[in-house]
């Protein structure tokens, strides 16, 4: 998934659709701005807590460390 800055990306990028929108195509753009917003929200919560800058570890570990907050972040309470 990708903003709209990534037009012409192709391949398995998947942007949202541009210009003059049949409902289809406006229900996709709703559809993808959902799934972006739970990432988005996620990755600044992470950014607002500074925890990658003071890991000092492999990257891998860094990895795992932010998939297992994610889950985290989107299990709800």
């Amino acid at each position: 998934m990708a903003s709209k800055a990534y037009q012409g990306a192709g391949g398995l990028v998947r942007v949202p659709f541009r210009r003059r929108l049949k409902p289809w195509k406006r229900r996709h753009n709703i559809t993808h701005a959902k799934i972006r917003c739970a990432g988005e929200r996620a990755m600044t919560t992470l950014k607002g807590w500074r925890l990658l800058r003071k890991l000092r570890c492999s990257t891998n570990r860094i990895t795992d460390f932010v998939k297992a907050i994610l889950v985290l972040h989107h299990t709800p309470a």
